[in-house]
């Protein structure tokens, strides 16, 4: 008796009216007539170049004795101006297991140049590593010119059926189309989701008859055949402060379910997040590394752990294991986590030092958790169901009585509550394995404070000279300190010297650079030199290096939402005595601008008295994350922030 497989259909269309629009397959090496006649791309006529077509093929099939996901690559791009064009280098990642590794084969790629062809030689693809797990197949096109063709393909062979991957529809050039096609049989379930606001122009799914071809069976099975297909996708830009571009860019991702064995047995990869708590609470590498808390009990010292207050003393072991391990800069989350080994080797992957971190607090009576995160650099993970590998990162969820806290001990200088800026993307996972695993939102602590007092004073020479006093605590200390913290006292004096060129700049004193939890404080003298023309001064007031110096939203427009990261509360306290030297003539207008729902404030005065004149610049963002839709109020706030800082003088004139 002869078993077929059949098609299992578990994937819920995402779209239900299913068209059946025009696709194409082009032939390598043969460039179409009216892809050399190509000078511009009309939608977007400053693009360098544009994607004129790229196909992925996906299967499942059988490569000699071993069943194999085979992913088959075509790409083909035209160079409108080589001189701007950054894109003639090619990566190709592929992952390297412990024991198997995804092969690349087949690379072909050629240059174009009218009736010319140069290829790339197999000598000129080198691998570069770029982590434990991932390497690259890199080369660069030869010869690009004005009006080239790059053309390449290659082929990759997994083993690793829970990495079938995706595709992206939009690249950093505009793209004429884009197109993925699968063939998957009919025992291998996968979720699909369509990532980003752009529907796709094809998507068509149908059963392909005996398209699977296993060794030592004579009878084939059946297949689900589909195609997805964008056309004209603008060119991905990315914007200043905005999340990872993974969460904008049109993607369809795939996770595998299940795999169903010819005994028709099931091998399960992913259900329901009670199946995910289940799995974890008892593998190697995360639940059954929870159990060490004997052992750092051991490790913690007394004066820690006979702390009566719960905050302080989290606190404290927080900090004990900030210090006392090392982060090897590797992030790992499901694999390679051995807390105790790297406790006491005191260097660790991400993992090892925070579970390190939460073992410790259940040392010291305190209930913490794993938090699963994306960090900053990657995609939101699914909320739809769960993905496990939308999560590349592990951190600590603490609660003592009704305040929560969220932690990560690799950084050294975040204080306790602190998160590196990283780890700031919306909301993460938390693994209870009582009660159930849950979501969490990843709140930025509000007081974020960089706070000046600045004192001028007009000598008898009618120099100014004074004293700076700076404040800063949050995030903006924790940057502060990754800044400085390295550096001598002569080191620091000579590079904020140069952050302020209109200043000559004495007697650096800083406090707190090592106390994390105390605000980060610099003092310093300074003088001014400008000079005096026509009887008249023009004092800028605003001398010292401000939180934003420079406008960050130029553009007419923008297509992306806006997160900063954390709240920022800026105060600039100036006062200038002019004594017998100067007379004042003018003072810029006071100005009070707010911004929609309380999200932020910007407030300048300026007050005269005799030979004095104060002023007070305030800024407030009381929220880190804005729609796409409140673009032009900050624009309008940050050009009229940028305007109070430099373009608006003092004017004296000498007595």
């Amino acid at each position: 008796m002869h078993i077929k497989i059949f098609l299992i259909i578990a994937f819920i269309f995402l779209f239900q009216n299913m068209n059946a629009q025009e696709t194409y397959i082009h032939t390598f090496g043969e460039p179409l007539q009216e892809e050399y006649a190509l000078n511009k791309y009309t939608p977007d006529l400053e693009a360098s170049g544009v994607v004129l077509y790229e196909r992925g093929n996906y299967t499942i099939d059988a490569v000699g004795d071993y069943i194999r996901i085979i992913k088959h690559v075509h790409v083909k791009m035209k160079v409108f101006n080589a001189k701007d064009f950054k894109h003639a280098t090619i990566k190709i990642p592929y992952y390297l297991g412990d024991k198997l590794q995804e092969n690349v084969t087949n690379i072909k790629a050629i240059t174009h140049n009218g009736k010319t062809k140069e290829f790339v030689s197999q000598n000129a693809v080198f691998d570069a590593e770029e982590s434990q797990y991932w390497s690259q197949k890199k080369f660069a096109f030869p010869n690009v010119r004005d009006g080239s063709i790059l053309e390449y393909s290659y082929q990759i062979e997994s083993p690793y059926f829970a990495m079938f991957g995706g595709w992206e529809f939009m690249n950093p050039l505009p793209t004429i189309y884009s197109e993925l096609h699968t063939e998957i049989p009919g025992n291998f379930n996968y979720n699909r989701t369509l990532y980003g606001n752009r529907e796709l122009d094809v998507n068509k799914a149908e059963i392909k008859k005996d398209c699977f071809h296993l060794p030592g069976f004579r009878v084939p099975g059946d297949c689900e055949s589909a195609t997805y297909v964008m056309k004209n996708v603008p060119a991905f830009t990315e914007e200043k402060y905005m999340l990872a571009p993974s969460n904008y860019m049109p993607a369809l991702k795939y996770e595998l379910v299940e795999i169903i064995d010819l005994n028709e047995s099931r091998d399960t990869y992913a259900k329901t997040w009670k199946d995910v708590d289940r799995r974890f609470k008892n593998d190697k590498d995360l639940g059954r590394q929870l159990k060490y808390s004997e052992f750092f009990k051991g490790k913690l010292p007394q004066d820690i752990l006979t702390i009566s207050d719960d905050i302080e003393r989290a606190t404290a072991v927080y900090h004990f294991i900030q210090k006392n391990m090392n982060w090897n800069k590797k992030v790992r989350i499901f694999s390679d986590i051995r807390v105790k080994e790297a406790f006491e080797e005191g260097v660790g992957n991400s993992s090892e030092i925070n579970l390190a971190l939460i073992n410790s607090l259940e040392a010291a009576g305190l209930d913490a958790k794993i938090m699963m995160i994306a960090t900053r650099d990657v995609a939101l993970p699914s909320k739809q169901y769960p993905i496990l590998t939308d999560f590349n990162y592990a951190i600590v969820f603490l609660q003592i009585n009704n305040q929560k806290f969220i932690l990560d001990a690799t950084d050294k200088y975040t204080p306790f509550g602190v998160l590196p800026m990283r780890d700031l993307n919306v909301e993460g996972r938390v693994l209870d394995f009582k009660k159930g695993s849950y979501w969490e939102p990843i709140t930025p602590i509000a007081k974020n404070l960089h706070y000046v007092n600045m004192q001028l004073t007009a000598d008898s020479q009618g120099i100014f000279k004074g004293k700076i006093n700076e404040v800063s605590t949050g995030y903006i200390s924790v940057g502060k300190r990754k800044e400085n913290n390295d550096y001598s006292k002569e080191e620091n004096t000579k590079r904020k010297q140069q952050k302020n060129e209109g200043l000559n700049i004495s007697d650096l004193t800083i406090e707190n650079a090592k106390d994390l939890e105390l605000p980060y404080k610099e003092s310093y003298n300074i003088s001014l030199h400008e000079q005096v023309v026509a009887d008249q001064l023009f004092v800028y007031p605003f001398l010292m290096q401000t939180y934003f110096t420079e406008n960050p939203f130029l553009k007419e427009s923008r297509k992306y939402p806006i997160d900063f990261g954390f709240p920022v509360i800026n105060n600039y306290l100036i006062s200038i005595d002019v004594k017998d030297q100067y007379e004042i003539l003018s003072a810029p207008e006071n100005k009070l601008m707010r911004l929609p729902n309380n999200d932020g404030e910007l407030s300048v005065v300026y007050d005269v008295s005799g030979t004095k004149i104060n002023i007070r610049l305030s800024l407030k963002l009381n929220n880190h994350s804005f729609p796409t839709g409140a673009y032009q109020s900050l624009r309008e706030f940050f050009t009229e922030l940028i305007k109070i800082q430099s373009e608006e003088p003092i004017t004296l004139k000498k007595i």
